[in-house]
């Protein structure tokens, strides 16, 4: 008798998070690491990703390695892809979860400033898709998912350059699903909303905010990080083959409530 298959089984791919020492990036990686995929994590900072790494094999019982470099450092980012698909024989998932934050009014950057963050939230990630999608598409098979944000959808105050680089990380999301579709990868978004992560600590134990998030959120409540991870599964399994395009909104509702 054939046994059935696993569903969202990640069992043989490879999978390259960036901005996995902590936060939304750590939880997804770790998701990923307990469907069954080798996961590299990606950061800058060395002692940080060496403890994420640790810690997400000794949850999932899985070897969990790392990689450290600039987003915005194409060379650098070029060749830890090249070397990952060298170690695994392939790179079947790409979570482009890394993304730096500068929230304030538009006025108040520097046209080097404006450079910067689209260097690391939005150039940088492009450029990372391109490589790993010419390596995916050797092999007729990947997984390119884009970590954006509620905020390319519903805009804030003062936050004008983020909202935009991450509404340009959306439109490539959907660009690159057209022109990789043919050769077996799929490209998809996830949007979180607001998630309890260590950067966004003093907001939630800040009493006012949270009141506010009680009354904007339809669930009454803050996303918890671990929430995120079956997101990026389902969207790198064989189970999702034909959803390619899509912006999977991960916020309670937020973005539907009037």
């Amino acid at each position: 008798m054939t046994p059935t298959p696993v569903l969202f089984s990640l069992a043989g791919r490879s999978a390259l998070v960036t901005g996995a020492g902590r936060g939304l990036g750590f939880e997804m990686a770790k998701a990923l690491a307990q469907a069954g995929a080798d996961v590299v994590i990606h950061g800058r900072n060395e002692a940080r990703l060496a403890a994420a790494a640790e810690a997400i094999g000794t949850a999932t019982g899985r070897q969990v390695t790392w990689t450290a470099f600039d987003v915005a450092d194409f060379k650098a980012g070029r060749a830890a892809i090249a070397e990952i698909a060298g170690r695994f024989g392939r790179l079947d998932i790409l979570v482009n979860n890394v993304g730096a934050r500068d929230r304030r009014p538009l006025r108040d950057f520097t046209p080097e400033e404006v450079g910067a963050l689209f260097a690391t939230d939005l150039i940088g990630p492009t450029l990372l898709a391109r490589e790993a999608a010419e390596i995916m598409a050797h092999h007729r098979h990947g997984r390119l998912i884009t970590v954006t944000s509620i905020a390319a959808q519903i805009a804030n105050r003062n936050d004008p350059v983020y909202t935009a680089a991450k509404a340009g990380l959306t439109g490539l999301m959907r660009a690159l699903a057209v022109d990789y579709a043919r050769a077996g990868i799929t490209s998809n978004a996830i949007a979180p909303g607001m998630f309890a992560t260590e950067t966004n600590q003093s907001l939630v134990n800040n009493t006012e905010f949270s009141a506010f998030v009680d009354i904007r959120v339809p669930v009454g409540r803050w996303g918890h990080p671990p929430e995120i991870g079956p997101a990026a599964v389902f969207l790198a399994s064989n189970e999702a083959s034909f959803v390619n395009g899509h912006v999977l909104v991960v916020d309670g509702g937020q973005t539907i409530r009037m």
